[in-house]
């Protein structure tokens, strides 16, 4: 990692400093910050980030699942990640990130050594626009973290201004790259599976107390797919299934900008009107 790449806010604000067995300290990053705490998708890098970085790291990521037992406030916190079981070619982890002493957030992560075999996708990239013909996301009215991001929509934009009606779906596609750019790893992978507004901000068009109660990525992307896409945007595309309760889900896909079906996500959200 070169020292540019390094002084990258998105690397400033998933890093770790290991001061014990299993035992990492971090900090919240003000660039990142959301409605409360920082972006959830930062966080979620940042527990995938101690397993990577561990001295027993075995393989890449296959899946990761993040439960957010609650909000990860300003300052410091400690993160402890444990690889619970290694086998010939996966590894399974366990992680839990608290401050004072209570758990914000546990992740469970499976990294394996991929080999080659045969292989397909059952899901095409949708055609769009590309990305250099559509406007940048006026960030301006939006909160921090979204400044870090180059957004380019295609459809299922959430105008918070409140110019927009009901739609009467929630899918959205649009175009995202780190801002300023930054070569794609597992990392910013992981976190941009998390940069879609809340799909019942983009239904109802209107804001809401709301919150990621899980969030699953499974990644399909080996190291080569990673050093293909480098720094070009991707498209990404996620939509509602229900809202029910005081919860709604919501699954996404990401594409890399050749059409190579990169990553797909899965989400829980808790929200009250």
């Amino acid at each position: 990692m070169n020292q540019k790449t390094a002084l990258h806010a998105f690397d400033q604000a998933v890093a770790l400093e290991s001061v014990g067995t299993d035992t990492f300290c971090g900090r919240s990053p003000e660039a990142y910050a959301n409605m409360v705490g920082p972006y959830g998708g930062i966080i979620a890098a940042t527990l995938l980030n101690a397993a990577l970085q561990h001295d027993e790291r075995q393989g890449d990521p296959i899946s990761m699942t993040v439960n957010f037992a609650g909000p990860v406030t300003d300052g410091g916190y400690q993160v402890v990640a444990s690889a619970r079981r290694t086998n010939r070619s996966t590894q399974h982890w366990f992680i839990e990130l608290s401050q004072q002493g209570v758990v914000a957030a546990t992740a469970t992560v499976l990294l394996a050594v991929r080999r080659d075999t045969w292989g397909d996708t059952e899901v095409s990239m949708p055609h769009v626009p590309p990305f250099e013909s559509i406007d940048r996301l006026d960030i301006g009215r939006y909160l921090t973290w979204v400044k870090n991001y180059d957004f380019r929509v295609v459809q299922g934009h959430f105008d918070p201004g409140g110019a927009i009606e009901d739609t009467g779906d929630s899918l959205t596609r649009l175009w995202v790259k780190d801002l300023p750019r930054r070569p794609l790893d597992y990392l910013s992978l992981m976190a941009i599976s998390d940069c879609f507004f809340p799909r019942i901000f983009v239904r109802k068009q209107q804001r809401m107390p709301v919150g990621t109660v899980s969030l699953t990525t499974y990644f399909h992307a080996d190291r080569d797919s990673l050093a293909r896409q480098g720094d070009r945007p991707l498209l990404a595309e996620a939509h509602a299934q229900r809202y029910s309760q005081g919860y709604f889900d919501h699954t996404g896909k990401l594409w890399g900008e050749d059409g190579e079906l990169l990553a797909t996500t899965h989400q829980m959200v808790y929200f009250k009107d």
